[in-house]
């Protein structure tokens, strides 16, 4: 758990936070312009009342004191210093109510929305692989938390540096002014308390590191769980779900509570010695004032207790500033940690295939292990218009042709081309457009059913729609439903059934009209009824196109032009239904069932 953070990587990540703050520098610059008027406006309050102070006590000495019952209070002169004093008061709060609200609706809204964008935008363009081994909650945990992390301490950030630093050096300033004996007595314990409070923050930020490590665990296992619902409540995995929460809960809050000991002890640390000034003050100031040494009235005695009392102010908010740095630090080194991913290369050496379908696969060798190659000098040949089965045992690598097809993962070795063209000399968009997809694992999201169907679209035409509905045999069950086609389906598509779903992805494929088709057991998850629907909307589909079935069920490949056995990355058989089962091969077994999958 132990963080090795060096000074160099602190200046680099604080770097960082303020080029992101950039766009909104006009707004900080208001800001500052309105913090440096609130600042002003509250050191010379003290001044005006230290004047009131002297005004009363000049009244009072001499008509008490020396008995002078003529003596008369300047009232006009009260009286504007009085006003100008409410008018100081007043101001300041106004001005720093004013900077706190362009803060937290202006600066810190823009900053974090600006952020979260960047970031989505980015994982975007992240590979498939990152996204596999990374949890969904762990990048949402990095997106929310974290961020808004990053935004309330660049709001902090500021205060730190316009209320903590500069009201902190106007204030030595003006007491040194004032009388250099009684304000080194104010300052002579700052720096011990400064370097003891950075001492102790430092140690809080492992802590805070390891909070929000855990908080990205919780995440994780908050939208898994929710994800997997049905399965936990079938399988009576409450329990099991609830200790793992409330262990890594216990964990978070255990960290936290170590770093939030030590941020919190920079405080007292802060207010004792500035008690113990504020102290000396008043037994000296009175001394000095009761003894009329160096020239210190009871005016002066008032302001200096007051200055000292601002004095607190800053240092505690430097103080707390330190100590939130360590939190910041942990959350901003995982949103820039995800910033810095290594995006996916783009190449534009080659245009977009022309559509006519043709597919070659040469020597192609991936693994996603180094240590446990999956495909090894895989060649397969697929004319335009062609069916194309892919047949195996579980783990064969059929699903990885898929996604090499589709560019989710780099080839290691050989070349695929689409209409003579390699794939990866191609944008990845342009190498996915002649493309069209009907998985195992429909997915839908929440939106109307209109929207779903033309996902994927350049433009949404509500005719195309309808049409690609109809040769879905979808199009009369949406037309029962209350809206029609404006049906909203919501975010986990629960409102809808599972054979609805898969006859809506196959309108998708319809609506894009795009001249190859990857199949995955479009069939495996339906009801024998809707199975037929599915079969005859994809009979339909599949003409006219090359076509490469993922097949689970042997049943819905014996039509295909080519049959491939694929078996640990190597194609071990290759010819049509009959042939196949005239070689006697593993294909024969499968089709059998002769063959026992491991």
């Amino acid at each position: 758990m132990r963080n090795n953070r060096n000074k160099s990587d602190t200046l680099r990540v604080f770097g960082r936070i303020l080029k992101d703050a950039k766009p909104i520098a006009p707004w900080l610059i208001v800001c500052a312009v309105i913090s440096l008027g609130a600042v002003a406006l509250s050191l010379l309050s003290p001044r005006l009342l230290s004047n009131l102070c002297d005004q009363l006590y000049a009244f009072w000495e001499e008509r008490v004191l020396l008995g002078n019952t003529n003596a008369v209070l300047d009232g006009a002169l009260f009286g504007k210093t009085s006003l100008w004093l409410t008018i100081a008061y007043v101001s300041a709060g106004v001005l720093s109510l004013l900077s706190m609200l362009v803060m937290n609706n202006v600066v810190s809204r823009h900053f974090t929305c600006a952020i979260r964008i960047r970031m989505s935008e980015k994982v975007m363009r992240l590979p498939i692989s990152y996204l596999d081994r990374t949890p969904n909650g762990e990048i949402i945990s990095r997106m929310t938390d974290d961020v808004s992390t990053l935004g309330t301490t660049l709001h902090s950030f500021f205060n730190i540096l316009i209320e903590g630093f500069l009201k902190l050096i106007a204030i030595t300033v003006l007491i040194f002014l004032l009388n250099p004996i009684l304000a080194a007595v104010v300052v002579i314990f700052v720096p011990l308390s400064l370097w003891l409070s950075t001492k102790i923050t430092a140690k809080s930020e492992a802590h805070f590191h390891e909070v929000r490590k855990q908080n990205g665990l919780l995440y994780a296992l908050t939208e898994e769980t929710f994800t997997g619902f049905d399965a936990v409540k079938a399988f009576q995995m409450e329990g099991t779900r609830r200790a793992e929460q409330e262990e890594i809960c216990d964990r978070m809050k255990q960290e936290r509570k170590r770093g939030f000991f030590y941020m919190n002890a920079v405080q007292p640390i802060v207010a004792f010695s500035n008690n113990v000034a504020y102290v000396l003050i008043c037994i000296l100031g009175g001394i000095f004032a009761a003894k009329g040494w160096f020239g210190i009235g009871v005016g002066t005695v008032v302001a200096f207790i007051l200055y000292a009392r601002m004095f607190a102010g800053p240092l505690e908010s430097i103080a707390q500033g330190l100590s939130m740095m360590q939190d910041t630090l942990a959350s901003a080194d995982r949103v820039y940690r995800l910033m810095d991913e290594e995006e996916m290369k783009e190449c534009n050496e080659e245009t977009a295939p022309e559509g006519i379908g043709n597919i070659e696969l040469s020597h192609v060798c991936f693994s996603y292990d180094p240590e446990k190659p999956l495909i090894r000098d895989l060649n397969i040949q697929v004319k335009a218009g062609q069916k194309v089965a892919i047949v195996g045992p579980t783990g064969g690598g059929k699903t990885t042709i898929v996604n090499l097809l589709m560019r989710f993962y780099e080839l290691q070795g050989g070349r695929i081309t689409v209409d003579g063209k390699d794939i990866s000399k191609m944008p990845r968009s342009a190498a996915r457009s002649v493309f069209s997809m009907v998985l195992q694992d429909t997915w839908l999201f929440g939106g109307t059913i209109l929207e779903n169907i033309a996902y994927g679209a350049s433009e949404m035409d509500r005719e195309a729609a309808h049409e690609a509905a109809r040769r879905a045999h979808v199009d009369r069950f949406i037309r029962s439903l209350p809206n029609g086609y404006d049906t909203v389906i919501n975010e986990e598509s629960t409102n809808i059934s599972g054979g609805q779903k898969q006859l809506l992805t196959i309108a998708r494929a319809y609506y894009l009209n795009r001249p190859i088709l990857i199949l995955d057991e479009a069939t495996s998850n339906v009801d024998t009824r809707t199975e037929l629907l599915v079969q005859k909307g994809t009979d339909r589909l599949m003409q006219g196109r090359t076509v490469f079935v993922i097949a689970h069920r042997l049943s819905t490949v014996q039509n295909s032009d080519v049959i491939m056995v694929l078996d640990h990355g190597v194609i071990i058989e290759r010819g049509s239904h009959e042939d196949l089962i005239k070689q006697k091969g593993k294909y024969y077994q499968l089709y059998t069932g002769a063959f026992e999958l491991e």
